[in-house]
């Protein structure tokens, strides 16, 4: 097929692909969708084959020529990686260098140096929050665990009282606050302001991190009182190292994109005029790829020359960090694979007919269809694209604030009740040392807290903005 050829299918499938009818296209997103679920859950499938295969079908029920689906499924895929990929990739890299040098160690050890006793939960939560604001849930909870068991087992805690705030911290950074993947998708599907999503999920971020971490525990402790499982704690990641990058030096780095959005955001709001100097030069500083690859070369230094590593360590660093990220670019290229055939299926319409026939209010709704989608798939990811797709036109009419919660709202809704289909929910059990009650107990019902906790301070917020 030539170049031409596929750019034409590619702009045709910005046209409704199928003349469906309401019912027939809610029957083909179920179909679709259970098409995915099917094959994640009951034949092990990659994610990726799976919303693949899931997107095909979903044309094919919805009566779309074979054609039509591949260019829609294709168009999003590309656009998709072209606008999240390279900022995953960079969130990588930092997270590597943050991990590699010992920075994160040394963030870790200066906060328990100065916590005991009760403060030691809040002490837990506001490391993890720091460490997951660059990575990935999984590598953030790859990188803690050591520092709760050690923690837990030095000061005779409960495993939970100390677990729980940290896990929670990771959480919420990985369903709510850019640049993880799946905010970031939803930002892109729904044209959020990225400065603006971000601040306002800092907003949330804090009470609900508070309520289902250190305020949580207390209970999940109750429920739940297991010691640290000896065989599970592992050797410090950075022993080996001479030195490492001081307290001062990692927290900028780690802050710096933060910042820089933040900022950028707030001259928006204050300025508000394209033209002037400042904005133009805040936009750009400020924009999610300058951000990220202004912290990922300061980081070189901060982090890398700071802990004694040669060009050539930091340049294997750098490449180590993007062969793990395949599996998950893919994945989201391939979730947006499927919004963009949810959307030239005519979905978009359906939704928006459906949420103006039954009056659900768009922050509910998207939260509703998230918490569906993560209730079959198990994954907060897959649960976000899918549903940012099916509500992007309700963010069409919607001001800079409520796009921004609109995102949230998804954002929550995909960290509902993690259970047995979740890797997450495996990963805690098998590290934690528990049984499969035990971690519904505490894992499950954190997750849950967490998105409904998220929800009331959206929904309250929609209220005041």
């Amino acid at each position: 097929m030539t170049s031409l050829s596929v750019e034409m299918l590619a702009a045709d499938a910005a046209e409704p692909i199928t003349s469906a009818g309401n019912a027939q296209l809610g029957i083909a997103v179920l179909a679709g969708i259970a098409v995915i679920v099917l094959l994640i859950t009951k034949l092990k499938m990659h994610a990726f084959l799976a919303l693949t295969i899931g997107s095909l079908a979903l044309g094919s029920f919805a009566g779309a020529a074979p054609a039509d689906t591949i260019a829609s499924f294709t168009a999003g895929l590309g656009s998709t990686v072209a606008g999240v990929g390279v900022l995953i990739a960079l969130g990588a890299i930092l997270g590597k260098l943050l991990a590699d040098s010992g920075g994160a160690d040394q963030v870790v050890d200066t906060i328990l140096a100065k916590a005991s006793g009760r403060a030691m939960p809040w002490a837990m939560v506001l490391i993890a929050s720091i460490i997951g604001l660059p990575l990935f849930f999984e590598v953030g909870i790859v990188l803690m665990i050591p520092v709760v068991l050690l923690v837990a087992k030095r000061g005779n805690y409960s495993l939970m009282r100390i677990g729980i705030p940290a896990l929670a911290g990771l959480s919420v950074m990985h369903g709510l606050i850019p640049p993880h993947p799946g905010p970031l998708v939803a930002i892109d599907a729904l044209d959020a302001n990225l400065g603006v999503t971000l601040a306002l999920g800092v907003l949330v971020a804090i009470p609900t991190v508070i309520i289902a971490g250190p305020v949580f525990s207390r209970y999940a402790a109750r429920w739940v009182d297991i010691k640290p499982p000896e065989n599970m704690i592992p050797q410090r990641p950075s022993e080996d190292l001479d030195r490492r990058p001081s307290f001062g030096a990692t927290l900028a780095t780690i802050l710096l994109p933060v910042v820089l959005m933040l900022l950028n955001a707030l001259v928006e709001i204050v300025v508000d005029n394209p033209e002037n100097g400042l904005q133009k030069v805040t936009m750009v500083i400020g924009s999610p790829l300058i951000a990220l690859l202004a912290a990922v070369l300061v980081g070189m230094f901060t982090l890398g020359r700071a802990a004694g590593f040669t060009k050539d360590r930091i340049a294997g660093t750098v490449e180590k960090s993007l062969a793990p990220i395949a599996g998950i670019l893919l994945i989201v290229g391939a979730g947006g694979g499927f919004k963009q055939t949810l959307i030239d299926a005519g979905v978009g319409q359906m939704i928006l007919d459906f949420s103006e026939n039954w009056s659900i209010p768009a922050l509910l709704l998207g939260w509703l269809i998230a918490v569906a989608i993560r209730l079959a798939t198990g994954s907060a990811t897959v649960a976000t694209i899918s549903a940012a797709g099916l509500v992007a036109p309700l963010a069409a009419d919607m001001s800079t604030s409520h796009a921004a919660l609109l995102v949230l709202a998804i954002g929550a809704g995909s960290l509902f009740f993690s259970h047995v289909n979740d890797a997450g929910f495996w990963l805690v059990k098998e590290y934690f040392g528990m049984n499969v009650g035990q971690t519904i107990k505490t894992w499950s019902v954190m997750e849950t807290i967490i998105s409904v906790v998220a929800m009331a301070f959206i929904l309250l917020l929609s209220l005041l903005l």
